[in-house]
């Protein structure tokens, strides 16, 4: 069991609600992995499709907390206009706020996503900002009331792993006392499981369960990753030698006679 903000959580992966192929799989996906947290934006829901009621029927059923995300918002006016939304649609004080600053990298505006972590913070909102792995804006985002961060493994969608391994370690011996959830780049169960043994929190996973040949088996795989990952962490492992060692103990192992060799 771990604090997440004011929920008491098991699962530490959050699923993204986003390209899958029928909300039908969704809820299979969400059951499968065991999570608790599931992310939707505005705009998915609030689309009028066909699928559009049966998409939140389908969330509802599963009992999971619902994150919104303000996604593909472009100025902090604009993301708070969403978050205010969310707030009334979704009925919860939770937001990940992005605030996006390349529409080719999807790369967060950090100035943009730090002001806006500021005004929806004081307004009472628990902000979860989506950002880089830059050390000094995640302690800007820490100083303007935000408890929780999600930095980025690598860009949104690219399911490149954690690509600045240095960066994230940084992050977590800088903030020890703060909530970090990796959030987008995460491609493979062991990228989860890479991010969980260097003490996250937590891992965000979208793309890679929904666009898999069968997203409810990644996901139970995801599941075990981030649970193998953590164990690892609580554990303690092994620091990486350039030396050899024998596993088993040569104390008292008796060696050949010189005249035995020949």
């Amino acid at each position: 069991m771990w604090t997440l903000a004011d929920k008491t959580l098991k699962s530490r992966l959050f699923l993204g609600s986003a390209r899958y192929p029928s909300p039908e799989i969704l809820q299979q996906s969400i059951i499968a992995s065991s999570t608790e947290v599931v992310t939707v934006s505005l705009r998915r829901e609030s689309a009028q499709q066909n699928t559009g009621n049966r998409f939140w029927d389908y969330l509802r059923q599963t009992g999971v907390h619902i994150l919104p995300n303000t996604a593909g918002c472009l100025s902090v006016r604009e993301a708070i206009l969403t978050a205010h939304m969310s707030r009334e649609l979704f009925q919860t004080h939770w937001i990940k706020l992005e605030v996006i600053g390349n529409d080719d990298t999807l790369q967060p505006d950090p100035f943009g996503t730090v002001e806006a972590a500021r005004i929806l913070c004081a307004e009472g909102f628990e902000v979860f900002p989506y950002t880089t792995d830059d050390l000094v804006v995640a302690e800007k985002l820490v100083s303007v009331g935000c408890r929780i961060i999600m930095p980025w493994g690598s860009p949104i969608g690219t399911g490149q792993g954690l690509r600045n391994l240095e960066a994230l370690k940084t992050l977590r011996q800088r903030l020890p006392g703060i909530t970090l959830v990796v959030d987008a780049g995460i491609g493979r169960p062991s990228h989860a499981t890479q991010a969980l043994e260097l003490g996250f929190d937590a891992v965000l996973v979208n793309t890679a369960v929904a666009l898999a040949h069968d997203p409810v088996r990644m996901a139970q795989g995801f599941a075990a990753a981030v649970d193998a990952g953590r164990w690892g962490y609580e554990a303690g492992m092994m620091e990486a030698s350039s030396r050899a060692q024998a596993s088993s103990p040569t104390v008292g192992i008796p060696f050949w006679h010189q005249e035995d060799a020949h």
